[in-house]
């Protein structure tokens, strides 16, 4: 079976995000990654799901998607909120910026989601949310 699916929905709390952490790395368990590729992956999914407790939702609830899909010795992973949105992708993606220093963020998640992963995209809408796409190809050298 080369090809495989997940789809996992929690409450944007930050309890979720360890469990988030657990969640990846028990989908892509099967493909054998090196402890620094599940490391790579746990890492990202982390700094995803906490900008989307953080940034989407702030102060409110709501619920965060992650998605996950195994093709050959590619992953994939989605994280989606259904938050307040990017009004400045570009902007949001430099290092050191952050739209929460009142909590001290570094400001540093999207460029240790862009380090850790081979392939990374951010959607998002003012007002209806923000998806990350992010790529890892495995037992690549």
């Amino acid at each position: 079976m080369d090809k495989n699916e997940m789809k996992v929905i929690f409450d944007s709390c930050s309890e979720n995000e360890s469990f988030a952490r657990m969640v990846i790395s028990a989908f892509v368990a099967r493909l054998d990654p090196t402890l620094e590729e599940l490391a790579d992956i746990k890492t990202a999914v982390s700094e995803a799901v906490t900008n989307s407790i953080i940034h989407g939702y702030g102060r409110a609830s709501g619920n965060i998607e992650m998605r996950g899909r195994i093709d050959g010795r590619e992953v994939s992973v989605e994280i989606l909120d259904f938050g307040v949105g990017i009004e400045d992708i570009e902007k949001a993606m430099e290092p050191m910026f952050t739209t929460r220093p009142d909590i001290d963020r570094s400001g540093m998640g999207f460029a240790f989601m862009e380090a850790f992963m081979d392939d990374l995209k951010v959607e998002s809408e003012p007002g209806k949310g923000t998806r990350i796409i992010m790529k890892k190809r495995l037992g690549v050298v």
